[in-house]
């Protein structure tokens, strides 16, 4: 269990599940990933471009949103894993959707550059040790420990697919 000292209670809402299974990161990153691919892979054309109410994001926005926020969050483990005591910036998740010209994407191109950073969140933690998967940096104005981001990615995807599955779908 990861002790809740290791991150902002905004994210309890990702993590608690995922490491209440009792897989490690990189199981919970890999099985993530597949459930994320099985659901997406056959969202017709119509549906890619759909928001579920006035000022919500469509799947193409959710889709650019996990990718968005899993680039920023590895940037931050990688910081704090590598020791570095700089406090990092937040981000308006909003403004990064907004600016991401959506309109422009391939559907399909979106799911393949979710796929790839995934192969690369895997692989950058595990190159991380056991001492620097507790390192412990600031984000937001919050304190996070390297195995809390490893464990937010899932828990933040599946928490996005869940919504997709729900209202989307």
């Amino acid at each position: 269990m990861i002790p809740e000292n290791e991150y902002a209670p905004y994210y309890k809402q990702y993590i608690k599940g995922i490491e209440e299974n009792k897989k490690s990161i990189i199981d919970n990153l890999i099985d993530s990933q597949k459930e994320f691919e099985n659901v997406l892979n056959n969202i017709p054309l119509e549906k890619q471009n759909f928001a579920y109410a006035e000022g919500k994001w469509t799947i193409k926005e959710v889709i650019q949103h996990v990718i968005d926020t899993e680039r920023v969050f590895n940037y931050r483990a990688m910081c704090f894993a590598r020791n570095d005591k700089t406090s990092l910036p937040g981000f308006d998740h909003d403004l990064f959707v907004e600016n991401a010209n959506m309109d422009d994407r391939d559907y399909t191109d979106l799911l393949y550059e979710m796929e790839v950073l995934r192969k690369s969140t895997i692989l950058l933690f595990r190159s991380f040790s056991e001492e620097a998967l507790l390192r412990i940096g600031m984000g937001s104005g919050n304190k996070m420990s390297v195995r809390a981001l490893g464990y937010l990615f899932s828990g933040h995807q599946i928490h996005h697919l869940n919504v997709v599955k729900e209202r989307y779908l």
